[in-house]
Formats: structure tokens, C-alpha cells, sequence
């Protein structure tokens, strides 16, 4: 397991696919994520045995609250391009409905980064999210990621089109 302060990284076992589903389903957390449908069970059976099990370009962890070892949400590295040394950067906060708040998604975007920059040696890591997404606007602000740029008019969500901020984290910085 990885450890910061208040949370640890560690596998994603098959016992977390229903509370991750759970989360994964919840409308207000959805509109944020790419996928926008409802989820089934077999589709995130699907995930965990596709993606989590065997995609070699795919890292993804629990997080789990280090006091009591329960589970928390998920982070992952997605896409990762070994040659060009990045990965999207991906982490929600399933529990309590926090979706990204400042203890826990931030001690665990911290553990993630070090493991990415430090262990794995990646340089840059990104990230896709809509404009409506204020808190995870702030939240990669705090972490020292800077806006690369904007899509205009990429996702269609509550009745408007909605633009595609990218933010990455470069190594050396």
C-alpha cells in the first residue's frame, strides 16, 4: 500500500466493485465523468477484468482512509504512454458524497503523483474535465497543475454545450 497522511493507494480487489459502482452511479458524480450512462454490474465487471486486471497502460488503486481502512473512491493513471513518459490522471471521492474534497482527494492526488513522477518515472501527467467542474478546477490549481487549453463545445450536459479543460503536472516543476 501506498501511504500519505490520511489515505493509502492500494489494489482494487473485486469486494470494492459494488461500493465503486455504487459511487460510479450517483447523477451529480456522473455529469463529470466521461462515461454518462448508468452503469451495470456487468459493465463495471467488464472494467475491473479489462482494465484494472490487464490494460498495461492502466493503473488504478482504492483509496482506502488509513484510520479505519475503509474505502474512500479511486485514482488511477489511465492512457499511459510509456514512450512519451505521461498518463491522464483520474481521482473521485466516492464516500460521503465528497466527490473532491481537501483532505482526502488531495492526499491521495499527492500519493498518486509521487508514485507516477517518483516510481513509475513519468513526466507529465493531464487531465480532461468540463468547465463546470469548479472543484476540480480548484483542486488541480492546489496540486500545482497549470490549463494547457480548452476544447470548445465538447460535452453535452445540462442543456448547453460544455467546454473540455486540460490541465497537466509536469515532473520538473
Amino acid at each position: 500500500m501506498l501511504k500519505g497522511l490520511y489515505t493509502g493507494l492500494r489494489a482494487i480487489e473485486r469486494e470494492d466493485l459494488g461500493e465503486l459502482l455504487n459511487w460510479r452511479n450517483i447523477p451529480e458524480f456522473r455529469r463529470y465523468f466521461r462515461e454518462y450512462r448508468e452503469l451495470s454490474t456487468s459493465n463495471q465487471n467488464d472494467w475491473f477484468e479489462k482494465v484494472v486486471l490487464k490494460d498495461k497502460n492502466t493503473i488504478m488503486f482504492a483509496i482506502e482512509e488509513l484510520s479505519s481502512g475503509e474505502l474512500l473512491g479511486a485514482s488511477g493513471l489511465c492512457y499511459i504512454d510509456w514512450i512519451n513518459k505521461s498518463a491522464d490522471f483520474s481521482i473521485y471521492i466516492g464516500k460521503d458524497n465528497l466527490y473532491i474534497d481537501e483532505k482526502y482527494a488531495d492526499d491521495a492526488a499527492r500519493i498518486m503523483i509521487s508514485y507516477a513522477f517518483e516510481e513509475l518515472g513519468l513526466h507529465r501527467l493531464w487531465s480532461e474535465i468540463y468547465d463546470f467542474d469548479i472543484l476540480k478546477q480548484n483542486f488541480f490549481v492546489r496540486l500545482g497543475f497549470e490549463l494547457d487549453g480548452c476544447h470548445r463545445h465538447t460535452h453535452w450536459s445540462g442543456g448547453r454545450w460544455n467546454n473540455s479543460l486540460f490541465y497537466s503536472l509536469l515532473s520538473d516543476c
